[in-house]
């Protein structure tokens, strides 16, 4: 039980950032996702299209939320806007690149893509899915070890 404590402790801002990034991320993820579904099942905007306004208009919340509640960064330079549109493409660009064949792929090795039972359209929102869980991953390292930056405040402590 001791030992348990001292790894809590010793983990204890890192946890308090999960949470925080977790409890941001459900509420992200939720209206992302309502966003992305919106726009390409009932607006029929493509793949790209669709998840990249989802993401653009999640950004904006996250940006806010993550600086304010989950990294408490009180120092903002002028590059911290641009860090984070960085990270946020480069977590986009990669995970969505990266969900569209990791789905076809999943789904013939598995057998579940034979006699082609899956129609485009179910093989993109899969896809959506896939990626989404990609860029969460992504997007809490490259806000934590990039945008953030942990330790910088505004009276200049490191």
């Amino acid at each position: 039980m001791r030992r348990m404590r001292a790894l809590y402790l010793k983990y204890k801002d890192f946890i308090m950032e999960v949470i925080h990034f977790g409890m941001v991320g459900v509420i992200n993820t939720l209206m992302g996702w309502a966003i992305m579904a919106v726009l390409y099942n009932l607006i029929h905007m493509n793949y790209w299209l669709s998840s990249g306004i989802s993401y653009f208009i999640g950004s904006v919340f996250s940006y806010h939320a993550n600086a304010k509640l989950t990294f408490k960064v009180e120092n903002r330079d002028k590059w911290l806007p641009w860090r984070f549109a960085v990270n946020i493409i480069v977590c986009y660009l990669v995970s969505f690149s990266v969900a569209q064949p990791l789905v076809v792929w999943l789904l013939d090795v598995s057998g579940l893509a034979r006699g082609g039972t899956f129609s485009q359209a179910l093989l993109d929102n899969i896809a959506m899915i896939f990626g989404m869980g990609i860029f969460i991953v992504m997007n809490f390292f490259g806000q934590k070890l990039f945008v953030f930056r942990t330790g910088r405040h505004a009276d200049g402590e490191k």
